[in-house]
């Protein structure tokens, strides 16, 4: 079981704390002996059914009349829910999340046809979901994509690639963003909703990662899609893409508070039980030091995250909290982890060991969604502001 004594901290409500706790109950069951497949595509698949069967796919999702636990996503529950799965098992908490990114454009800004086609698939876990922004030349940089989507008759073509696509070759549909052209740079996005199936699109590349999650490169080639699927208005697909991002931001800080709670509790536990020089290596000093490091640097980024998470639940905009949580969780992670693996000593590089496994899941997380330094130009830009 989990540490959740964070749960008695202020910036949760009783159903919050009541879901945590049974999520960790759940994983425990469910998840303990789950291992890495080395068929990840299968793996996450069935992750996704199970989750959806949980009830847990539900919190990824808006409105109750598709599938959704509420009408508007609860913030402190995505965070809660992506830092539980990931302390347990880190692809359980890549599906649940590329669940809600996916169809988060269509929970926020959908028709009421396409919220009712898509979402409670979503949320039952029989519908894979993807998000499709980032291009070969467009990463950071989104208003620079150059994949194009132009009108003809009651179509959409869309032409172009795009990659470093979560689920890529997996999903059942893809929100895809493209250049449509109604003004130049950002305001010149559109995003559609395009099925899997759909001819012209492409899975150009599968993505092998450091720690295997499925991954693709897509490319479309006179892919028409009908105009009922594109989300909202023409241009606002920038905007979209931002409210979506905005919503998971800070769920990234969450799943990367798990990593490091799970790291810090295996470093605990090496540290009384491990054997040398007639104590155990947590009789030592240096020991005590380094995981009193790890701790404070947990709490802290912990702090930044539920205050983000809890102020976008009262109807603030978050852009400098969220950006701070990820910057100080993804960062801290990365150091709590790597200080695990220090503690183990040649162990913790054993392919297998649960801090090796971290030590690869982690480094991700410090990219994607806005990476590191990406999130410290935010934060510089609207202090200044």
């Amino acid at each position: 079981m989990a540490d959740l004594s964070h749960l008695d901290w202020p910036f949760f409500d009783a159903p919050h704390r009541a879901l945590a706790q049974a999520l960790d109950a759940w994983c425990t069951e469910h998840l303990a002996h789950a291992g890495h497949s080395t068929d990840v595509d299968a793996q996450c698949r069935a992750l996704v059914r199970q989750l959806g069967e949980g009830g847990w796919l539900r919190h990824a999702v808006a409105g109750t009349a598709h599938g959704g636990t509420r009408d508007v996503i609860d913030t402190r529950a995505i965070c809660l829910l992506r830092e539980t799965l990931a302390h347990h098992h880190g692809l359980a908490d890549f599906a649940f999340a590329m669940q809600g990114l996916g169809s988060g454009a269509i929970s926020l800004a959908g028709t009421e046809a396409q919220r009712a086609r898509y979402l409670p698939a979503v949320a039952s876990g029989q519908k894979l979901a993807a998000f499709a922004l980032s291009e070969p030349t467009a990463g950071s940089d989104v208003a620079a994509m150059q994949c194009s989507a132009r009108e003809d008759g009651g179509h959409v073509v869309l032409d172009g690639e795009k990659t470093w696509i979560s689920n890529g070759g997996i999903a059942d549909f893809y929100v895809v963003f493209a250049r449509s052209g109604e003004a130049p740079g950002a305001r010149g996005i559109s995003a559609f909703i395009v099925d899997a199936d759909t001819p012209g699109l492409h899975i150009a590349e599968r993505i092998s990662v450091i720690a295997p999650h499925p991954l693709a490169r897509l490319r479309f080639e006179n892919c028409r899609v009908p105009v009922s699927q594109r989300i909202g208005a023409p241009g606002e697909g920038f905007k979209i893409a931002m409210r979506t991002l905005d919503v998971f931001r800070t769920s990234v800080a969450g799943a990367a508070l798990g990593f490091a709670r799970r790291a810090l509790a295996e470093g605990l536990q090496r540290a009384k039980s491990r054997t040398m020089f007639g104590g155990v290596l947590g009789d030592f000093q240096l020991t005590q030091a380094k995981l009193a490091q790890m701790a404070t640097t947990v709490d802290s980024a912990a702090l930044l995250t539920y205050r983000a998470a809890w102020l976008r639940d009262q109807g603030r905009t978050v852009t400098r909290e969220a950006a701070m949580a990820k910057l100080a969780s993804t960062e801290g992670a990365q150091q709590v982890i790597d200080a695990a693996v220090q503690l183990f000593g040649g162990q913790g590089v054993v392919s297998g060991e649960t801090v090796e496994s971290l030590y690869r899941e982690i480094r991700a997380l410090r990219i994607y969604e806005g990476a590191t330094e990406v999130q410290q130009l935010i934060i510089g830009r609207d202090l200044l502001r």
